[in-house]
């Protein structure tokens, strides 16, 4: 049998002050659903969605987190679940990581509104665009955002990730295809780290 080869930089824990970040687990079910429940409306809006013609089962939360586990084995994603003062707050989402000459990656991120407002996803972002550049040693890291989505906005502004461009129809959100403004980082951008940056800004 071949041994099968560890994903750099997964399984992770991050932690700083009252912010915590963690695999995303089957345990996380209960507190999962009543997140997503309390914040329906508020997520919908900037939800990935399946267009017409698109098979729509297999979306309950069991199975979302075994795709996300069985592409954290196979080195494609690191999801990752927040916490705030010990309690589930959101997630952020490492995909499509792509090895190779690009050693590149995508973020996705959704936060309780009820802790919102705090530098909460700022802090959660930073440090895992910093373990993507330790640990999972990725090169560059992309974050997507409607035009729309000023609280996404805010995020990568405070982190001061650069505009790269604006992608028309990008992603089926909300029951449509929308636009995204499109930003991005390098290791080289940050020698001293993106969350130590944060902080001294």
């Amino acid at each position: 049998m071949i041994p099968v080869k560890p994903t750099p930089g997964w399984p992770a824990f991050l932690v700083h002050r009252e912010v915590a970040l963690r695999p995303l687990e089957a345990a996380d079910a209960e507190a999962w659903r009543d997140v997503r429940s309390r914040n329906m409306d508020w997520l919908r809006q900037w939800e990935a969605t399946l267009p017409p013609g698109e098979d729509h089962s297999g979306g309950n939360y069991a199975q979302v987190v075994r795709r996300l586990r069985r592409l954290a084995r196979q080195g494609q994603a690191m999801p990752f679940a927040i916490e705030v003062d010990g309690s589930f707050a959101g997630q952020v989402t490492v995909n499509n990581i792509v090895r190779g000459s690009a050693q590149f990656a995508s973020i996705g991120y959704w936060l309780d509104r009820g802790v919102a407002g705090r530098g909460i996803m700022p802090i959660a972002v930073a440090m895992v665009i910093d373990h993507c550049f330790t640990s999972a040693r990725l090169h560059r890291i992309e974050i997507s955002i409607r035009p729309e989505n000023s609280n996404s906005l805010r995020v990568v502004e405070k982190l001061g990730l650069h505009e790269v461009g604006y992608a028309p129809r990008f992603l089926h959100i909300d029951g449509a295809w929308r636009d995204h403004r499109i930003f991005a980082v390098t290791v080289e951008d940050c020698p001293r780290g993106m969350l130590a940056t944060l902080i001294s800004s």
